[in-house]
């Protein structure tokens, strides 16, 4: 979800109530066939690969569809899932090319073809949703199929094409129960990943069991499991207190998390860098209160991230001064070189160069129930109105609607998390800052496209540092976005649940069936 490394996370694990790697050791409980049950505050946008692209959507299409390519924990390069090899052919990374695996088969029993892996992709560009992820297939011109061979035409060079195949853009979808022109409506779904979606009540739960018919990356799907969703992190907190979800993940509330304790018996407790950031996004379009470059970077001089780090979240998440976070190749300080401090009397001298008029009113939105958003954005809005130079109007909206809102243009100004998609920087590149990115911003430049396209010539994404960091230069000076911070990822589970800590690495997977009792 986003150093060139051979690991993606560093985790600490902190075992609770048993010596370090003991319950490891214990058997599984054969008897067990009670579900496992999972709490987030995370929503799900549609159940359709081709209309959602955000962490609580892909989290379930990473158990229930296959892609082509998949993540193995912490892993640097996708591997083969549905597919049985991929590989580029030539050397001008325009034409990729994979063999599927044989025997693989949809819910009603039909064989699984390259006719289907086409088709998947051609409808999420074809429909173009605006929560949708066809953005992320920008540099995907065609799909060629021919039995159990699909092959992908690119616009460009693009040696990142694997990992976004990997990613929930990929979901590979039945052609004859998916409609090619919009997206399916109902609560069914029809993939083969290593479960089965058995029933679901939208905003509520998701019921999952073992497909038998799996075959793929994943060697065994483990116990069933209840995916239970809840409105806020204050709603997940009470349900872990109640004992109603075995394990709690993304989010509990930051009092909560800053509250964990190793040495509590009833409860194991996984801790984890991660690539998750937050940023908030700035209209650059004509007509907006923030469309001048010098309005936005006055904005930039009046944010300070230690006190919303340490007011609003408790110090579980970390300030971020960079479009890519740190451990990812091109992380650089690019927003706290242009901006160290916030600077009021700087930030008043752009704004009279621009002839704006103070105070700059500008609506500012937000997602209710997800994570501290509503805390984040009455502390953001105290830290530009109390220089005199804004006055803000915080809205919040229910998850979905905030989508469609932002995609639409409806805020100046809104703030939304990152998962990076896969781990490579041109997850925080293309996605965020290119020209139509899924921010919906308006902001486009040349020489950010450029360098872009530049990175993605380089199979050693190790030679991508510099094209980054120039490019986060460009971003720090237009200011179509500005970074917050960067979160720490949390898993709690009962004592007799294990597996949390790998869960989730930072590439958008969501590994349910790494969860055991013990």
């Amino acid at each position: 979800m986003r150093s060139a490394r051979t690991r993606i996370l560093a985790t600490v694990l902190v075992l609770a109530g048993v010596g370090v790697g003991g319950w490891q050791l214990l058997p599984a409980k054969e008897n067990s066939g009670k579900p496992i049950t999972v709490g987030t505050s995370d929503a799900v946008t549609s159940l359709d690969p081709a209309g959602a692209y955000d962490a609580g959507s892909w989290a379930l299409f990473s158990n229930v569809f296959q892609s082509l390519l998949t993540f193995e924990p912490d892993g640097a390069a996708p591997v083969p899932d549905a597919a049985q090899s991929c590989d580029f052919v030539g050397t001008d990374l325009t034409v990729y090319h994979c063999t599927l695996r044989k025997g693989l088969l949809f819910p009603s029993g039909r064989a699984m073809t390259a006719e289907d892996v086409k088709y998947s992709f051609d409808r999420v560009k074809g429909i173009n949703s605006d929560v949708g992820p066809a953005s992320l297939l920008e540099t995907l011109h065609s799909v060629e199929a021919d039995g159990l061979t699909v092959t992908f035409h690119l616009s460009s060079p693009d040696a990142t094409f694997p990992f976004k195949v990997a990613t929930g853009a990929g979901s590979i979808v039945d052609r004859t129960t998916y409609p090619s022109d919009a997206l399916r409506r109902d609560d069914g779904v029809d993939g083969t990943g290593p479960y089965t979606l058995t029933s679901y009540t939208k905003d509520k739960k998701a019921v999952l069991a073992h497909n038998k018919h799996y075959q793929g990356d994943v060697k065994d799907s483990g116990h069933p499991v209840v995916l239970r969703y809840y409105a806020d992190p204050a709603a997940l907190e009470r349900a872990w207190k109640a004992k109603d979800v075995d394990v709690a993940t993304r989010q509990l509330p930051p009092s909560a998390l800053a509250g964990l304790s190793p040495g509590d018996p009833r409860r194991r407790v996984s801790e984890a860098d991660s690539a998750e950031t937050r940023n908030l996004v700035l209209d650059t379009a004509a007509g907006s209160p923030l469309h001048d470059r010098r309005v936005r970077q006055a904005v930039a001089l009046l944010i300070n991230r230690e006190e919303l780090v340490g007011k609003v979240y408790e110090g579980t998440t970390d300030p971020l001064y960079s479009l890519i976070p740190a451990g990812i190749t091109g992380h650089t300080t690019s927003f706290f070189d242009a901006y160290p401090r916030p600077d009021p009397q700087r930030a008043r001298a752009l704004l009279t160069a621009a002839g704006a008029k103070e105070p700059v009113s500008l609506t500012y939105g937000y997602a209710q129930g997800r994570g501290a958003a509503a805390d984040e954005a009455a502390e953001l809005k105290r830290q530009l109105e109390s220089s005199g130079l804004f006055k803000v109007d915080t809205k919040g909206y229910e998850w979905t609607d905030f989508q469609k809102r932002y995609a639409s243009g409806g805020f100046d100004a809104y703030a939304v998390g990152w998962v990076a998609d896969f781990p490579d920087p041109d997850t925080f590149g293309a996605a965020l800052v290119g020209t139509g990115s899924s921010m919906k911003n308006g902001y486009s430049s040349q020489d950010v496209d450029r360098l872009i396209l530049d990175s993605q010539r380089f199979p050693d994404r190790s030679r991508t540092a510099e094209d980054f960091q120039r490019m986060q230069g460009i971003v720090a000076r237009d200011v179509p976005l500005i970074p917050l911070w960067q979160r720490k990822e949390y898993v709690v589970s009962s004592e007799d649940v294990g597996g949390g800590q790998y869960l989730s690495d930072g590439t958008g997977v969501f590994r349910l069936w790494r969860l055991g009792r013990i």
